[in-house]
């Protein structure tokens, strides 16, 4: 579990050069890139980034927050967050050829650290066979004033 410190800061970057490794190791050997527009986000809002990027055999989904069908955030806190944004992970992963069992990697931002057992109970339900690696940290504010954002990559392809 990381945290807002200078240490958390440093994990982040290393966490953002290796997905940039890994993608740049897919274009590289000669794979095609999708890119995903965002689809049901904020009302009135263009968001400058794609939902999802496949590079290769790996998919990487943006960072989600606990947003309903019509783009605004649920209510009821850390919880109720947490649920919507993995049944929103997983209809993502579907779209696009994978699934939770392909999930390799997580990276999690809470409004309060304080709230991770809170997420974690919120989070274990949606992983069956395994975990995927993950991240977590502490965040001095979240878009919409979500209480968590979470972030996925997973494998798609045979």
């Amino acid at each position: 579990m990381g945290s807002n410190s200078s240490s958390g800061t440093g994990a982040r970057i290393a966490l953002a050069a290796a997905l940039a490794t890994f993608a740049a190791s897919a274009f590289a050997a000669g794979a095609p890139l999708e890119f995903y527009k965002v689809e049901n986000g904020p009302p009135g809002m263009t968001l400058p980034f794609s939902e999802a990027v496949r590079a290769g055999d790996m998919l990487y989904l943006a960072g989600m927050v606990g947003t309903d069908a019509s783009g605004k955030l649920v209510a009821g806190g850390i919880g109720p967050e947490t649920k919507q944004i993995m049944e929103n992970i997983g209809a993502s992963l579907t779209k696009h050829g994978s699934s939770y069992d392909r999930v390799v990697q997580c990276t999690v931002a809470l409004a309060d650290i304080k709230e991770w057992p809170a997420f974690n109970e919120a989070y274990k339900p949606f992983f069956k066979e395994h975990f995927p690696a993950r991240m977590a940290f502490a965040a001095s504010g979240l878009a919409l004033g979500a209480r968590v954002e979470v972030q996925c990559n997973a494998v798609v392809g045979k």
